[in-house]
């Protein structure tokens, strides 16, 4: 088994929260509730990428952010109706679910790619 990072989202509703990223082509994983009525605990995942959507009010906070390497940006864009900003580490978009949650999306890029622009950046 492969070690891994899920990030935990806070949602209000969860049917409606995979159906939005359905659009970003995750797919539900599984759902958990204690029992009928109780909030959602969610899982979808695209390919390898995965993350936990939650209607349970501790477990994330509104507004969280974060960043998604994904292949097929340029279809993710047109999906959203977002411009691709070109930034010194790669192309990215950033979107916020129904919920308030940002996601900062970056195209796919090598590692010679990220490390050639960090060299080639200003000092700050």
């Amino acid at each position: 088994m492969r070690e891994e990072v899920i990030p935990i989202l806070r949602v209000k509703d969860a049917a409606g929260a995979v159906s939005w990223y359905e659009r970003l082509g995750f797919r539900q994983e599984w759902e958990h509730r204690f029992e009928p009525g109780f909030p959602a605990f969610v899982s979808i995942a695209r390919g390898e990428v995965r993350l936990f959507l939650s209607e349970h009010t501790g477990d994330a906070r509104p507004d969280t952010l974060v960043y998604l390497r994904l292949s097929e940006i340029d279809t993710i864009a047109a999906e959203f109706g977002v411009v691709i900003e070109h930034q010194p580490w790669g192309r990215e978009i950033e979107l916020r679910d129904p919920d308030g949650n940002r996601l900062r999306i970056g195209g796919l890029v090598s590692n010679a790619s990220v490390a050639n622009s960090a060299i080639a950046a200003p000092d700050q």
